[in-house]
């Protein structure tokens, strides 16, 4: 039987960071470093993040993580894949965030994707996720993908990656 792998999307699949940072300075022309971002929340991080995600495209622009799309094909093959993402805090996400993995993930079926509130409610064997608050409530195996918010926390009892390469190694072995 197939291992259930639940892979979030924004941070994850989703160059949201990326984002941000060209919002922010097209907005008001200020120019971050990755570094100054360490440890710190999204919400915390971009004075305008509010803005950002409520604004037309802000989810469909986002550019795929380095090598997410060859890799999680290769994964979709060898165990059952849901993209789950807590989606519907920002409403006008969900049509764009089906659109990004239309265009990125064609191979995503419509039946993997998982658009939620919280991810308390769904279950598998292993989630790959960058937020603790959504690896410390799983009941299987979690995998911390390592992203600026998260670069300073301690890492509990989730196994940390820092590229999808790192994946494709622990994974596909």
């Amino acid at each position: 039987m197939r291992k259930r792998l639940l892979i979030d999307m924004d941070g994850v699949l989703s160059d949201v960071y990326g984002q941000f940072l060209k919002c922010e300075f097209d907005d008001i022309g200020l120019r971050q470093s990755l570094e100054e971002l360490s440890g710190k929340l999204e919400k915390d991080a971009f004075t305008n993040f509010d803005k950002y995600v409520n604004s037309e495209n802000f989810f469909y622009s986002a550019n795929p993580i380095e090598d997410s799309i060859e890799i999680v094909k290769k994964l979709n093959e060898n165990y059952d894949v849901f993209i789950v993402s807590s989606a519907t805090e920002f409403p006008n996400s969900l049509i764009e965030k089906m659109n990004w993995l239309k265009e990125y993930f064609p191979f995503i079926s419509w039946k993997q994707v998982v658009l939620c509130g919280t991810k308390e409610i769904v279950s598998g064997d292993i989630m790959i996720d960058d937020h603790f608050k959504n690896l410390d409530t799983f009941q299987g195996e979690t995998i911390l993908f390592t992203q600026p918010h998260n670069i300073k926390e301690e890492n509990h009892k989730h196994r940390r990656v820092y590229n999808w390469k790192e994946i494709e190694n622990l994974l596909l072995r």
